[in-house]
């Protein structure tokens, strides 16, 4: 039996994810894959529309916070997924494929479900013992948001950073320790096709009210 058809939201984000094949790291410097990246993901903002909210590269996958006004993910996702991995190839002489299989999205359906795939996305790196503040990893969109690094991804107008005021306290709560319990509820509602959180004993979790 053949795949749904998927029909994009084109005013909803998506949180996308994709492994290197064999969960392997990629097999090239960091700053080579970021350098990829960002230059695959800055020729789909242009060419397709994508809007951008957020991006991590982690050793062996990537997090992406996207949207697609025009209604064509799918496309711009199999051109970035395809790009990206020759270019990289290229990089590390592997004669395989670099990525395992399709990329994963799930669509992000109200404000704090994006809030729970934001925070989700920029802690991973805190989480994987890559760093001890969200904002001390290299390759993050966060970094150029703060004016920390050369703004080589362009992340769409983000409400999270216009004051400073703002900033402190974003920062505050992407750098509060969620608690393991509740990191598990985000990463499995972000394995469905569209986020949802199971409920506890029947009853709904906290998270449908709070921010992780």
């Amino acid at each position: 039996m053949g795949r749904n058809r998927f029909i994009c939201h084109t005013e909803l984000p998506y949180h996308i994810t994709a492994r290197c094949i064999n969960r392997d790291w990629f097999s090239v410097e960091p700053e080579n894959v970021w350098r990829v990246m960002t230059t695959h993901l800055h020729f789909i903002h242009l060419a397709f529309g994508i809007r951008i909210h957020a991006f991590v590269l982690m050793s062996n996958h990537f997090h992406l916070i996207a949207s697609a006004p025009n209604g064509n993910l799918s496309e711009a996702m199999r051109f970035f997924m395809s790009e990206s991995g020759r270019d990289l190839r290229t990089f590390s002489e592997r004669i395989n494929v670099t990525y395992g299989s399709r990329f994963h999205r799930s669509l992000l359906s109200n404000q704090l479900y994006y809030q729970h795939a934001y925070k989700y996305l920029y802690r991973n790196p805190v989480m994987a013992g890559l760093c001890e503040r969200v904002e001390d990893y290299r390759y993050s969109t966060l970094r150029s948001l703060l004016g920390l690094e050369k703004m080589e991804v362009p992340v769409c107008d983000d409400t999270h950073w216009e004051t400073w005021g703002s900033r402190f306290a974003t920062l505050e709560w992407l750098n509060t320790d969620p608690g393991h319990e509740d990191w598990e509820k985000i990463q499995k509602g972000l394995r469905r096709s569209v986020f949802k959180i199971s409920p506890y004993k029947s009853r709904p979790s906290h998270l449908e009210v709070d921010a992780l």
